[in-house]
Protein backbone atom coordinates (compact mmCIF):
# COMPACT_ATOMS: atom_id res chain seq x y z
CA UNK A 1 0.00 0.00 0.00
CA UNK A 2 1.42 3.50 -1.04
CA UNK A 3 1.77 6.04 1.77
CA UNK A 4 -0.18 8.39 -0.15
CA UNK A 5 -2.95 5.97 -1.07
CA UNK A 6 -6.10 7.56 -0.65
CA UNK A 7 -9.48 5.97 -0.29
CA UNK A 8 -13.13 6.97 -0.55
CA UNK A 9 -15.18 6.69 2.88
CA UNK A 10 -18.62 7.56 3.69
CA UNK A 11 -19.26 10.00 6.87
CA UNK A 12 -18.04 8.76 10.32
CA UNK A 13 -21.85 8.31 11.31
CA UNK A 14 -22.42 5.57 8.35
CA UNK A 15 -18.91 4.10 9.18
CA UNK A 16 -19.45 0.26 10.50
CA UNK A 17 -16.88 -1.08 12.62
CA UNK A 18 -16.17 -3.90 14.97
CA UNK A 19 -14.62 -3.35 18.84
CA UNK A 20 -12.12 -6.23 19.78
CA UNK A 21 -11.57 -7.46 23.28
CA UNK A 22 -10.04 -10.14 24.92
CA UNK A 23 -10.85 -11.68 28.58
CA UNK A 24 -9.51 -14.16 30.40
CA UNK A 25 -10.41 -15.94 34.17
CA UNK A 26 -7.67 -13.32 35.95
CA UNK A 27 -10.04 -10.35 35.30
CA UNK A 28 -11.84 -8.65 37.64
CA UNK A 29 -15.48 -8.30 36.56
CA UNK A 30 -16.31 -4.87 38.19
CA UNK A 31 -13.60 -3.56 35.71
CA UNK A 32 -15.41 -5.59 32.54
CA UNK A 33 -18.39 -4.17 33.53
CA UNK A 34 -17.29 -0.55 33.57
CA UNK A 35 -14.67 -1.21 29.98
CA UNK A 36 -18.23 -2.55 28.11
CA UNK A 37 -20.21 0.22 29.55
CA UNK A 38 -17.93 2.54 28.28
CA UNK A 39 -18.53 0.94 24.93
CA UNK A 40 -22.12 0.19 24.60
CA UNK A 41 -22.60 3.74 25.63
CA UNK A 42 -20.48 5.80 23.26
CA UNK A 43 -21.84 8.56 20.82
CA UNK A 44 -21.11 6.78 17.83
CA UNK A 45 -21.70 3.12 19.05
CA UNK A 46 -19.82 0.53 17.00
CA UNK A 47 -21.45 -1.92 14.73
CA UNK A 48 -20.73 -5.06 16.73
CA UNK A 49 -18.16 -6.44 19.77
CA UNK A 50 -16.68 -9.37 19.71
CA UNK A 51 -15.08 -11.04 23.09
CA UNK A 52 -12.84 -14.11 22.85
CA UNK A 53 -13.14 -15.50 26.11
CA UNK A 54 -9.33 -16.36 26.09
CA UNK A 55 -10.34 -19.73 28.19
CA UNK A 56 -12.63 -20.72 30.20
CA UNK A 57 -13.75 -17.49 32.75
CA UNK A 58 -14.83 -17.42 36.31
CA UNK A 59 -18.89 -17.45 37.11
CA UNK A 60 -18.69 -13.66 37.64
CA UNK A 61 -16.86 -13.07 34.23
CA UNK A 62 -19.17 -15.08 33.06
CA UNK A 63 -22.61 -13.69 33.83
CA UNK A 64 -21.40 -9.85 33.27
CA UNK A 65 -20.67 -10.90 29.60
CA UNK A 66 -24.00 -12.38 29.30
CA UNK A 67 -25.92 -9.49 30.92
CA UNK A 68 -24.67 -7.15 28.48
CA UNK A 69 -25.44 -9.90 25.88
CA UNK A 70 -29.63 -9.70 26.70
CA UNK A 71 -28.93 -5.65 26.58
CA UNK A 72 -27.81 -5.84 23.48
CA UNK A 73 -28.76 -8.82 21.64
CA UNK A 74 -27.77 -8.54 18.07
CA UNK A 75 -24.46 -6.54 19.38
CA UNK A 76 -22.23 -8.84 20.70
CA UNK A 77 -20.53 -11.55 19.20
CA UNK A 78 -18.62 -14.52 21.49
CA UNK A 79 -15.81 -16.80 20.56
CA UNK A 80 -14.89 -19.18 23.57
CA UNK A 81 -11.87 -21.18 24.14
CA UNK A 82 -11.48 -23.69 26.37
CA UNK A 83 -7.38 -22.89 27.09
CA UNK A 84 -6.11 -19.77 27.69
CA UNK A 85 -3.43 -18.86 25.19
CA UNK A 86 -2.38 -15.89 25.61
CA UNK A 87 -3.29 -12.26 24.19
CA UNK A 88 -1.57 -12.48 20.72
CA UNK A 89 -3.40 -15.59 19.56
CA UNK A 90 -6.85 -14.63 21.02
CA UNK A 91 -6.47 -11.18 19.33
CA UNK A 92 -5.58 -12.80 16.07
CA UNK A 93 -8.90 -15.36 15.90
CA UNK A 94 -10.74 -12.09 17.25
CA UNK A 95 -9.56 -10.13 14.00
CA UNK A 96 -10.43 -12.71 11.83
CA UNK A 97 -14.04 -13.17 13.16
CA UNK A 98 -14.24 -9.21 13.12
CA UNK A 99 -16.94 -8.37 10.17
CA UNK A 100 -16.21 -5.02 9.39
CA UNK A 101 -13.45 -3.08 7.48
CA UNK A 102 -12.41 -0.76 10.60
CA UNK A 103 -11.37 -2.64 13.89
CA UNK A 104 -11.64 -1.06 17.50
CA UNK A 105 -9.44 -2.20 19.85
CA UNK A 106 -10.34 -2.01 23.67
CA UNK A 107 -9.19 -3.73 26.79
CA UNK A 108 -10.69 -5.09 29.26
CA UNK A 109 -10.04 -3.27 32.52
CA UNK A 110 -9.62 0.43 31.00
CA UNK A 111 -12.49 3.12 30.25
CA UNK A 112 -12.92 4.87 27.02
CA UNK A 113 -13.99 8.00 26.65
CA UNK A 114 -17.98 8.85 25.70
CA UNK A 115 -16.94 10.22 22.35
CA UNK A 116 -13.68 8.24 21.73
CA UNK A 117 -15.38 6.42 18.39
CA UNK A 118 -16.54 9.56 16.96
CA UNK A 119 -13.51 11.75 17.36
CA UNK A 120 -11.74 8.69 15.67
CA UNK A 121 -13.78 7.98 12.68
CA UNK A 122 -14.77 11.66 11.89
CA UNK A 123 -10.65 11.82 11.57
CA UNK A 124 -10.71 9.17 9.71
CA UNK A 125 -13.23 10.28 7.59
CA UNK A 126 -10.87 13.53 7.02
CA UNK A 127 -7.88 11.02 6.61
CA UNK A 128 -9.01 7.69 4.87
CA UNK A 129 -5.48 7.26 4.04
CA UNK A 130 -5.01 6.16 8.04
CA UNK A 131 -4.16 2.44 8.92
CA UNK A 132 -3.51 2.90 13.06
CA UNK A 133 -5.21 5.02 14.62
CA UNK A 134 -4.38 5.66 18.29
CA UNK A 135 -5.11 8.56 21.00
CA UNK A 136 -2.92 9.99 23.60
CA UNK A 137 -4.13 8.38 27.49
CA UNK A 138 -4.65 9.45 30.84
CA UNK A 139 -3.89 7.06 33.54
CA UNK A 140 -5.68 6.43 36.85
CA UNK A 141 -4.76 4.00 40.08
CA UNK A 142 -8.26 4.23 41.61
CA UNK A 143 -10.50 7.10 40.19
CA UNK A 144 -10.99 7.62 36.72
CA UNK A 145 -11.96 11.18 37.31
CA UNK A 146 -8.96 11.84 38.26
CA UNK A 147 -5.76 10.52 36.89
CA UNK A 148 -2.45 10.55 38.44
CA UNK A 149 -0.46 10.78 34.65
CA UNK A 150 -0.91 12.02 31.41
CA UNK A 151 1.08 9.94 28.27
CA UNK A 152 1.52 12.43 25.24
CA UNK A 153 3.03 10.36 22.35
CA UNK A 154 3.81 11.66 18.30
CA UNK A 155 0.93 12.16 16.39
CA UNK A 156 2.05 12.39 12.69
CA UNK A 157 3.27 9.21 11.22
CA UNK A 158 6.95 10.46 10.36
CA UNK A 159 7.01 11.18 13.68
CA UNK A 160 5.84 7.42 14.67
CA UNK A 161 7.75 5.95 12.66
CA UNK A 162 10.86 7.49 14.06
CA UNK A 163 9.77 7.07 17.56
CA UNK A 164 9.17 3.48 17.05
CA UNK A 165 12.59 2.70 16.55
CA UNK A 166 12.86 3.40 20.47
CA UNK A 167 9.93 2.85 21.98
CA UNK A 168 6.28 1.85 21.26
CA UNK A 169 4.65 4.70 19.63
CA UNK A 170 0.91 3.68 20.42
CA UNK A 171 -1.08 2.44 22.56
CA UNK A 172 -3.06 -0.72 22.22
CA UNK A 173 -6.41 0.32 24.09
CA UNK A 174 -6.64 3.29 22.09
CA UNK A 175 -6.23 2.00 18.40
CA UNK A 176 -8.84 1.77 15.65
CA UNK A 177 -7.01 -0.59 12.72
CA UNK A 178 -7.99 -1.40 8.97
CA UNK A 179 -8.68 -5.15 9.15
CA UNK A 180 -7.20 -5.51 5.56
CA UNK A 181 -3.83 -4.01 6.87
CA UNK A 182 -3.52 -6.21 9.97
CA UNK A 183 -4.23 -9.60 7.26
CA UNK A 184 -0.96 -8.34 5.05
CA UNK A 185 1.27 -7.38 7.66
CA UNK A 186 0.33 -11.06 9.48
CA UNK A 187 -2.01 -10.51 11.99
CA UNK A 188 -1.41 -10.91 15.37
CA UNK A 189 1.20 -13.73 16.90
CA UNK A 190 1.79 -14.93 19.77
CA UNK A 191 4.82 -12.63 21.90
CA UNK A 192 4.17 -12.31 25.30
CA UNK A 193 3.88 -8.13 26.38
CA UNK A 194 4.83 -7.24 22.61
CA UNK A 195 1.71 -8.53 20.46
CA UNK A 196 0.78 -5.35 19.73
CA UNK A 197 4.35 -3.06 19.42
CA UNK A 198 4.94 -6.47 17.01
CA UNK A 199 2.28 -5.68 14.75
CA UNK A 200 2.81 -1.83 14.61
CA UNK A 201 6.36 -2.17 13.66
CA UNK A 202 5.21 -5.24 10.87
CA UNK A 203 2.45 -2.94 9.36
CA UNK A 204 4.74 0.69 9.48
CA UNK A 205 7.07 -1.72 7.25
CA UNK A 206 4.56 -2.55 5.26
CA UNK A 207 4.23 1.46 4.41
CA UNK A 208 0.68 1.77 6.06
CA UNK A 209 0.62 5.02 7.63
CA UNK A 210 -0.40 5.94 11.87
CA UNK A 211 -1.87 8.42 13.33
CA UNK A 212 -2.38 9.60 16.96
CA UNK A 213 -5.07 12.26 18.07
CA UNK A 214 -3.95 14.69 20.46
CA UNK A 215 -6.55 13.82 23.07
CA UNK A 216 -7.15 12.17 25.92
CA UNK A 217 -9.76 9.82 25.08
CA UNK A 218 -9.01 6.10 27.01
CA UNK A 219 -8.40 6.34 30.84
CA UNK A 220 -6.04 3.58 31.48
CA UNK A 221 -5.60 1.84 35.19
CA UNK A 222 -2.17 1.85 35.90
CA UNK A 223 -1.01 0.77 39.43
CA UNK A 224 2.20 -0.61 41.08
CA UNK A 225 1.24 -3.91 39.30
CA UNK A 226 1.41 -2.75 35.89
CA UNK A 227 4.65 -1.40 36.42
CA UNK A 228 6.29 -4.61 37.81
CA UNK A 229 4.98 -6.21 34.85
CA UNK A 230 7.42 -4.26 33.31
CA UNK A 231 10.16 -5.80 35.14
CA UNK A 232 12.19 -8.74 35.79
CA UNK A 233 14.34 -11.23 33.93
CA UNK A 234 11.49 -12.83 31.71
CA UNK A 235 10.23 -9.33 30.38
CA UNK A 236 13.88 -8.17 29.80
CA UNK A 237 14.15 -11.70 27.62
CA UNK A 238 10.92 -11.16 25.65
CA UNK A 239 12.33 -7.04 25.07
CA UNK A 240 15.68 -8.63 23.82
CA UNK A 241 14.05 -11.24 21.61
CA UNK A 242 11.95 -8.25 20.06
CA UNK A 243 14.80 -5.77 19.83
CA UNK A 244 16.81 -8.80 17.61
CA UNK A 245 13.98 -9.03 15.61
CA UNK A 246 13.61 -5.44 14.63
CA UNK A 247 17.33 -5.66 13.83
CA UNK A 248 16.45 -8.99 11.55
CA UNK A 249 14.08 -6.85 9.55
CA UNK A 250 15.94 -3.82 9.41
CA UNK A 251 13.62 -1.71 11.12
CA UNK A 252 16.59 -0.23 13.25
CA UNK A 253 20.58 -0.83 12.95
CA UNK A 254 23.29 -2.14 15.20
CA UNK A 255 23.67 1.06 16.99
CA UNK A 256 19.89 1.59 17.45
CA UNK A 257 19.43 -1.86 18.59
CA UNK A 258 22.59 -1.66 20.88
CA UNK A 259 21.15 1.46 22.57
CA UNK A 260 17.98 0.17 22.76
CA UNK A 261 19.41 -3.01 24.65
CA UNK A 262 21.51 -1.25 27.15
CA UNK A 263 18.91 1.03 28.61
CA UNK A 264 15.91 -1.65 28.38
CA UNK A 265 18.19 -3.75 30.26
CA UNK A 266 18.59 -1.14 33.15
CA UNK A 267 15.47 -0.31 33.64
CA UNK A 268 14.37 -3.75 33.58
CA UNK A 269 16.37 -4.94 36.14
CA UNK A 270 16.04 -1.94 38.88
CA UNK A 271 13.65 -2.04 41.61
CA UNK A 272 9.95 -1.82 40.96
CA UNK A 273 9.97 1.39 42.99
CA UNK A 274 12.45 2.81 40.96
CA UNK A 275 11.06 1.93 37.61
CA UNK A 276 8.21 3.42 38.76
CA UNK A 277 9.64 6.59 39.43
CA UNK A 278 12.04 6.63 36.12
CA UNK A 279 8.45 5.93 34.17
CA UNK A 280 6.88 8.97 36.47
CA UNK A 281 9.21 11.44 36.11
CA UNK A 282 10.67 10.94 32.51
CA UNK A 283 8.09 9.01 30.30
CA UNK A 284 5.04 10.55 31.40
CA UNK A 285 3.31 13.91 32.68
CA UNK A 286 2.14 14.10 36.16
CA UNK A 287 -1.19 15.26 36.74
CA UNK A 288 -1.10 18.17 39.86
Amino acid sequence: MSLNAKAHIEKAEDIQFSVLISVYKKEKPEYLKAALESIVNQTLKPTEIVIVKDGLLTKELDECIEDFQKKNSKLFKILAFKENRGLGLALRDGVKACKYEYIARMDSDDISKRDRFEKQFNYIQKHPEIALLGTWIAEFSKDEKKPDTLTKLPCKHQEILKFAKKRNPLRHMTMVLKKEAIMKAGNYRDFLWFEDYDLWVRMLQKGYIAANIPEYLVNVRADKEMFARRGGRQYLKQDYKFQKIMLKVGFISVLGFLCNVIIRSIVRLMPNNFRTYIYNKFLRKMVK
